[in-house]
């Protein structure tokens, strides 16, 4: 019997490709999908207008989870743990809008509860966290080549030295709400 009660997070912390890897490792996950939201194009926008900065768009993941198995709360935790949340506009080489650390929000309870993470995350950073708490609007699936990336492409350069580095952090700091 399928679970009707999964809820949806969705969280931007610089490239989706990153943060679908860290969540696709996790307990709790039925689904993590890469995708555009808050920003503004006409139609639907595409990695090219995304990547140009015009749109507003940020790179995220909208990920389906099992509250039973793991609060949204610890979803943020991971989140906020496992990318820099003090950079703004910007994961490592990535600069730009598009690449900003963002907390989308689907209700009231979902907004309540990013504050709450977010006032308690900042005790763990020395810079102020600059993480953006936003409305959810319009979801955008990315085109079919960005789903499942790092699953896909784990030898290729990007993922040893940028994903695999925080695949680490995630196994090191999260080890009790990891598949494995």
């Amino acid at each position: 019997m399928a679970n009707t009660n999964l809820e949806i997070a969705t969280v931007g912390g610089g490239c989706f490709w990153c943060t679908e890897a860290v969540f696709q490792e996790v307990k709790g996950i039925h689904k993590v999908v890469s995708g555009y939201t808050g920003g503004k194009a006409p139609g639907r926008p595409t990695y090219r207008e995304i990547c140009s900065g015009l749109t507003g768009h940020a790179e995220v993941v909208q990920v389906t989870f099992d509250p039973t198995i793991i609060s949204f709360e610890d979803i943020l935790i991971i989140f906020m743990t496992t990318h820099d949340p003090t950079s703004l506009n910007r994961q490592g080489a990535d600069a730009g809008t598009q690449y900003r650390s963002v907390i989308y929000f689907q209700n009231d309870e979902q907004e309540k509860k990013a504050k709450i993470v977010l006032n308690e995350m900042q005790a763990v950073y020395e810079k102020p966290i600059v993480t953006e708490l936003s409305p959810l609007g319009i979801f955008y699936d990315a085109e079919v080549y960005h789903q499942d990336y790092y699953k896909n492409n784990s030898e290729q350069g990007y993922c040893q030295v940028v994903i695999n580095p925080k695949l680490a952090k995630l196994r090191q700091l999260h080890a009790d709400k990891l598949l494995k």
